[in-house]
């Protein structure tokens, strides 16, 4: 379990506020982070990593205590067994991929973590190249293996794929998915993309102007749970042409006739598509 209150003031969107958090995340949880820009959610997850001191806090990680003002504990970073995936790849140049890996390993780690990592997360060709000679794609694999290496209580995603193609994009949430439901780690992302919480996470932490609005499953959150047994997909329109909306969803395009209450979508909206009568629900 790992117990969260803290309180930071913070130069937000709308100017001068407070980060006011009080939550707690099950043990192998994956965990959403979603609001506007400016609502604190990076500066959360740079907290909870010790970058960042709130004013006042508690932090408890799996009965180990992170931060407590009151008793002015204050565990630094690297104290801290968090890791943290940015969408700054910051590889070395100079080392190969495995070296990376290896250079991150604690001084009594095992190399064969390595390999395993490597082959989790489809790099075993890749393990003997320069970060040169990788896609964005590839690099951000490379920066996750290196986050896990150290067998993270917690680990910390800001929006790590936001920069990435959508094809690209789409297939490191399924490996994100499949690294978690192998190591089981703990896992808080910070995502503005409504079909990737749905993907990945479990709950949503839902933050504006620096405080919790809503904490739930991303159907509660994002109030679809009256359609939840008629729920087939949510996906984004990427084209409106002569009363047809075609609906990206994953790998799939999905086409419906516009209707009167479809009349408004554009080009990028989220929605959802329900199984009752295959209408469209615009998200947030």
């Amino acid at each position: 379990m790992i117990r969260i209150d803290i309180r930071k003031k913070l130069h937000m969107a709308g100017g001068n506020g407070e980060l006011v958090v009080n939550t707690d995340l099950a043990q192998g949880s994956f965990t959403a982070v979603f609001g506007p820009s400016g609502a604190g959610k990076t500066s959360l997850l740079r907290i909870l990593a010790g970058l960042m001191q709130p004013e006042e806090g508690y932090i408890e990680v799996n009965g180990e205590v992170w931060l407590d003002t009151v008793r002015k504990v204050n565990l630094p970073p690297q104290k801290r067994n968090v890791g943290f995936l940015f969408q700054d790849y910051a590889l070395f140049p100079n080392m190969t991929v495995r070296e990376n890996l290896l250079y991150a390993l604690p001084d009594a780690g095992d190399k064969l973590q390595v390999n395993s990592l490597l082959l989790t997360l489809n790099m075993q060709a890749l393990a003997d190249k320069r970060p040169e000679l990788l896609s964005g794609g590839q690099k951000q694999r490379v920066a996750l293996a290196r986050a896990l290496l150290r067998r993270p209580q917690l680990l910390l995603l800001d929006e790590p794929l936001s920069a990435l193609d959508h094809s690209t994009r789409i297939a490191l949430q399924d490996e994100l998915k499949i690294v978690h439901h192998k190591y089981g780690v703990t896992t808080l992302l910070v995502s503005h993309d409504v079909p990737e919480v749905y993907k990945l996470a479990e709950n949503v932490i839902s933050l504006d102007a620096g405080t919790i609005q809503q904490v739930g499953s991303p159907a509660q959150v994002f109030g679809l749970q009256q359609y939840t047994n008629g729920l087939i997909v949510i996906g984004e329109v990427i084209a409106v042409n002569n009363g047809i909306i075609q609906v990206l969803t994953g790998h799939a395009v999905i086409q419906l006739s516009e209707t009167e209450q479809t009349a408004g979508l554009s080009i990028g909206t989220r929605v959802s598509i329900h199984a009752a009568d295959l209408s469209l629900q615009k998200l947030l």
